[in-house]
This record gives structure tokens, sequence and C-alpha cells, in this order.
């Protein structure tokens, strides 16, 4: 069965890339039913689009496989994986070490529980009490 192509669908050129860092199918278990590459797009068409796992064009196949390789390759690490060898290859690929050396954290993204009354009384106004007379 031929499947419709989708934007979010990976090149052979990404697939050459991301194939070797998706995990083999566990020795002693039954072989793989299922098409890594189509499970692969299937998820990255869900990322994309942000539609619900049972909305899948059913081109994918069906939803529960596509989900079960999903929160499997989630739980198991490996798309921590993926993206750390990619973000090495981007690295080295423009000059730099392979792992970043530094990191920067914004300072007003930071949450804290302490409350700040200056800025609290500086920008809210007072207000009446629900059912206090307009007079």
């Amino acid at each position: 069965m031929t499947r419709t192509s989708y934007p979010s669908d990976l090149t052979d050129e990404q697939w050459a890339i991301i194939a070797p860092l998706i995990p083999q199918a566990l020795p002693g278990g039954r072989p793989r039913s299922l098409d890594m590459r189509n499970i692969v797009n299937a998820i990255l068409y869900v990322n994309r689009t942000g539609c619900a796992w049972r909305l899948l064009p059913k081109c994918f196949g069906n939803y529960t496989g596509v989900y079960h390789y999903f929160r499997t390759f989630r739980d198991d690490g490996t798309w921590r994986h993926v993206h750390d060898k990619l973000r090495e290859q981007v690295r080295r690929k423009s000059g730099k070490k392979p792992t970043p050396s530094v990191a920067i954290l914004d300072s007003q993204s930071v949450k804290t529980d302490a409350p700040s009354k200056t800025i609290a009384t500086a920008t809210t106004r007072a207000r009446k009490p629900l059912g206090a007379s307009v007079f």
C-alpha cells in the first residue's frame, strides 16, 4: 500500500542519519511487523500537527502501534539519545565542540516563591468589594 506523503515526513537523507539510532528489535522476540520509518514519520506527524493519536491518518497504520513505540522510545531514552547525537553532529559541522560548555539562564524566567510587594502595589489598583455601592 502506498502512503500519502506529508511535509513532516523524513527525507531519505534524514532517515539515513536517524535509522542507526533507532533500537533494533529485542532478541528472542518476534520480528517487528511495522516499518520503523513509517512509525517515526507518524510520530513526527502528531508532533507537527498536534492531532490526537486516534486521529492519525490510516496510512500510518494502527495508532496504538505508533503510540506504543513513541512511549517506549520516550521511556527508554531513545529520543534523548537521538537528540544528543543530532546536536553533536550539528555542532561539529559548525566547528564547535560536540557538547556545549556554557549554559545561560535568563533570570527573568526563574520562578520564586517570594512575593514582590513593591511590584504588586505599584501595578495593582484598589478595587471596590463586590456588592459595594457605586454612590
